[in-house]
């Protein structure tokens, strides 16, 4: 297993509104933009397709190297490992090829994806059919795995979506280079304002660390965000200053410090993600302090 970050990592999902309203327009400045801000990890977001060429991911990833910035990579929300449907899957699998070969001109080592949907049969069949299907592509994609590259199936936050916790965890059982990508938000979200303390964080990741192990629960990539939700689950995304949305950062905060973890966190506040994230930062921060004072 490659492991990157030493130390708890912040930065965000793609860009913030207030790097293009201060002039910027090419995600090669980034880097360095998140290294100003004393940010140390970014998410590139081919959310809606792969659309980047080798030479501008090639320039990201040297950028990258250059200011301490470990990148990693979402996927397009097109996948679905449920499809049954033979150009669905063969769609599903050419984004997913298509997402880890940017990652490589990158030098990203985490694609992250979303599982996919469950509207249409019961959950533990669509577990099934995804489970399957994931073997096909983890199969496909080993030199890709071989070179250090981790596929990091996604938490997801609607009730129709396949992603719960262990739903996730039982993804990453099949290769033990699956790193889970637990997104707190969506959590939250699809359990309807699940998580409410400390001990609600401190059971997902106790979870997490009985079914893969200390290693793989120690490096989990990480999504935070504050989530609008109804009875369907996640709604929509706000930002760190919308309190009336949850869940909480400080304790999470608290858990991981007090545990020794080391995730890569990645903000998606609806387009203040870098501040937020330097926000999630700043926090994290002040529990180290506590914790080595012996307060915390």
């Amino acid at each position: 297993m490659t492991i990157l970050n030493d130390v708890i990592r912040f930065g965000p999902a793609g860009n913030s509104d207030s790097f293009y309203e201060q002039g910027y327009k090419s995600s090669v400045d980034m880097p360095k933009w998140l290294h100003d801000m004393g940010l140390t990890a970014y998410e590139y977001t081919c959310t809606h397709g792969v659309n980047i060429g080798e030479d501008t991911a090639r320039a990201i990833g040297q950028e990258a190297r250059k200011w301490n910035i470990a990148l990693s990579v979402h996927a397009p929300y097109y996948i679905n490992l449920v499809a049954k449907d033979k150009d669905k899957r063969a769609r599903t699998k050419r984004h997913m090829m298509d997402s880890l070969r940017v990652a490589r001109w990158m030098g990203a080592k985490r694609v992250v994806f979303h599982p996919g949907s469950c509207s249409k049969m019961d959950r533990r069949t669509a577990l099934d059919i995804a489970i399957d299907f994931l073997k096909e592509i983890i199969d496909e994609a080993r030199e890709f795995i071989e070179e250090g590259i981790h596929l990091c199936p996604e938490t997801m936050g609607k009730v129709n979506q396949l992603g719960t916790v262990d739903e996730v965890l039982e993804m990453c059982l099949l290769h033990e280079s699956l790193i889970p990508t637990l997104d707190f938000g969506h959590i939250n979200a699809m359990g309807r304002g699940s998580i409410r303390s400390r001990e609600d964080y401190l059971n997902i990741i106790n979870r997490a660390r009985e079914v893969l192990g200390e290693d793989r629960a120690r490096y989990f990539h990480c999504h935070f965000s504050r989530i609008e939700y109804s009875n369907g689950g996640e709604k929509r995304h706000w930002t760190l200053k919308d309190t009336e949305y949850g869940p909480e950062f400080e304790p999470l905060a608290e858990v991981l410090v007090s545990l020794d973890l080391k995730p890569i966190i990645i903000c998606e506040s609806r387009g203040t993600m870098a501040e937020d994230a330097a926000q999630l930062k700043k926090i994290a921060d002040q529990k180290i302090h506590l914790f080595n004072a012996g307060i915390l």
